[in-house]
């Protein structure tokens, strides 16, 4: 990588990952913005919540973005580094902007969930987050914190690493940055909104999308397919971000193999797939060597949905296209029909899913300041499942009571957000009354979460935290249930990583199940895939101190209510503090 001392390669660097039809003056602007001018210690950022005009679909409609941008500009950092970012407000609904997957060492009231660590960014307001990049390098990505805003408002944040540190896989000739996403013609808030009214399911997404673009396959969308560029006989790095609002996606190439070298922004050991799996939330960089002949490949991506049927979940059937051009080819495609198709796995393959994830494995068992616990000193076992709410003024066609409402729940918990206080102001002032501290380390009420369910659907509404000591590890497992029908959960937690040590199917046997941990090398991640109809456990060290959000990252199941929180005490050693809150914290 180079270093920040190189202004020209850093330019190089950001030519490659920006999106292929702007031009070289504007991402050398971009570039020269962002980078050029501070100091190696501290990056400065103005993000700017505004509409724009976007057209898709054959429609157009306004959009939010950052900085009129979609998706969003990309931010470079370096581990080690601090960053200040100016997030203003200039649409008409209330904004966050949370920094996934950054761990937020000591700077909980940067991390960015709307009503957990800060109140909304209102209109015209704005407010300046600051953090350090502590023990961190890879592909990350931030995003809107609020409602279903993300669906556009999201950008890369790339932490280089070391300007002396030696990767662990062979120096790649070029990058190039994918996001994966969706696109709805309907206003996304509207979207929720009559969601959440009717107390049913929601219209699902009327495209995928590559970098912001559905591909050849959707109606008026050929010419703005989107186009990587390489030259037969190198090898390039593929920064792959699924930023899709509810859908896990298989992601693949046609005729290339692509070599898993980091997820989640922890190096992997390498593991060659032809098909990658990630959850919303996930980010995964791969090799991909243009070894084939010269031509142009698809790249392609479809949904993964572990259901019965495409019925139980609707989502978009045609797959996003992106185009893998080789030096010498031709530049133009008149047809999506001219190239093939990638072979996807069944749209419900759960076994293929579980496979891959079960291949990836660490390089390190020590992650962002904390080593891999031998030992636990809190067990916790996590049900995620659906749930029923009675509701006088909803109309839920697949509920035999019609007036009853879709929920979302962890262990009977219906998460309630609250509205007049952050959680993090409520404990740093000892606000009463703003949170319940008595979040069940276990169901209240066991039965075999994968045979058939309890009579009562109803979960509690409620918010309820967890409380963590200082320095203490952990271990959740989280258990899928079959309350209406199983579905996978991408299961991300704020804060902290974690150590993906075990996932299985049915219903987790602590006896049976815990001695085949990997507790040698699981991938360390921000986000785990919970197996439909099945478990993962996770491990990690509460070293940390704050409010950390824990959620579904389907924006629909986070919506119902699958989501709770961790507090983590204050120790009694040196950086073992929470900081008191920044003077702009947003109020609500």
């Amino acid at each position: 990588m180079a270093s920040y001392t190189s202004p020209l390669c850093i330019l190089f660097l950001g030519m490659l990952l920006w999106q292929t039809r702007e031009t070289i003056a504007q991402r050398r602007a971009y570039v020269a913005r962002e980078l050029a001018g501070y100091s190696p210690q501290i990056r400065k950022f103005h993000l700017k919540v505004q509409y724009a005009s976007a057209t898709r679909l054959c429609h157009t409609k306004s959009i939010v973005t950052i900085n009129g941008e979609f998706p969003g500009p990309v931010m470079y950092v370096r581990e080690g580094d601090t960053v200040v970012v100016k997030v203003k407000n200039k649409v008409d609904y209330n904004v966050t902007i949370h920094w996934h997957g950054v761990r937020q060492f000591l700077s909980a009231w940067s991390d960015g969930p709307s009503y957990i660590t800060q109140c909304p960014i209102q209109k015209d307001q704005s407010y300046t987050h600051k953090f350090k990049v502590v023990e961190q390098r890879g592909t990350l990505f931030y995003h809107a914190h609020v409602s279903w805003l993300r669906a556009t408002v999201h950008g890369a944040f790339i932490m280089l690493p070391k300007a002396d540190a030696v990767l662990p896989y062979p120096k790649p000739a070029a990058e190039h940055l994918l996001y994966l996403g969706e696109w709805w013609i309907d206003n996304v808030e509207d979207v929720v909104a009559e969601a959440l009214s009717v107390g049913g399911g929601y219209k699902p997404s009327d495209a995928l999308t590559i970098n912001g673009q559905p591909g050849a396959l959707y109606n008026c969308s050929l010419s703005d397919t989107t186009v990587f560029n390489v030259v037969r006989g190198k090898t390039y790095l593929f920064r792959i971000i699924n930023a899709a609002v509810n859908f896990q996606l298989y992601m693949s190439v046609v005729g290339h193999s692509l070599t898993v070298v980091e997820a989640d922004a922890e190096y992997t050991k390498p593991y060659t797939t032809n098909v990658l799996v990630l959850g919303p939330g996930q980010t995964t960089n791969v090799l991909l060597t243009a070894d084939q002949q010269v031509g142009q490949y698809l790249m392609s991506a479809t949904v993964f949905s572990p259901t019965p049927n495409p019925n139980v979940v609707p989502f978009p059937g045609t797959p996003t296209t992106a185009i893998l051009r080789y030096e010498g080819a031709k530049t133009l495609l008149s047809s999506p029909s001219e190239l093939a198709l990638p072979n996807f796995p069944a749209f419900n393959d759960s076994l293929f899913a579980s496979r891959f994830t079960t291949s990836l494995k660490g390089l390190s068992t020590y992650s962002s300041g904390f080593t891999l616990p031998q030992k636990v000193d809190k067990e916790m076992l996590f049900t995620i499942g659906y749930a029923l709410r009675p509701c006088s003024t909803c109309n839920l066609s697949t509920s035999p009571d019609p007036h009853f409402r879709l929920q979302a729940s962890v262990n009977n918990v219906s998460f309630l957000e609250p509205t007049s206080t952050s959680l993090l102001e409520a404990y740093y002032y000892n606000v009463s009354g703003a949170y319940d501290d008595d979040f069940p380390s276990n169901p209240l009420y066991p039965y075999n979460y994968t045979g058939v369910g309890p009579s009562n659907f109803f979960p509690v509404k409620a918010t309820k935290v967890k409380v963590l000591e200082f320095g203490e590890s952990v271990q959740i497992v989280f258990q899928d249930t079959s309350t209406f029908f199983f579905e996978g959960h991408p299961i991300h937690l704020h804060g902290t990583n974690f150590f993906v040590v075990g996932e299985g199917f049915g219903t987790f046997d602590a006896a049976k199940d815990t001695p085949k941990f990997n507790l040698v090398d699981p991938p360390s991640r921000n986000t785990v895939g919970v197996p439909s109809g099945g478990w993962a456990a996770i491990r990690f060290r509460a070293v940390n101190p704050g409010m950390w959000f824990m959620h579904c990252h389907f924006d629909i199941h986070t919506s119902w209510g699958m989501s709770m929180a961790f507090l983590v005490k204050n120790g009694q050693g040196v950086n073992e503090t929470l900081p008191p809150p920044p003077p702009n914290l947003p109020k609500c």
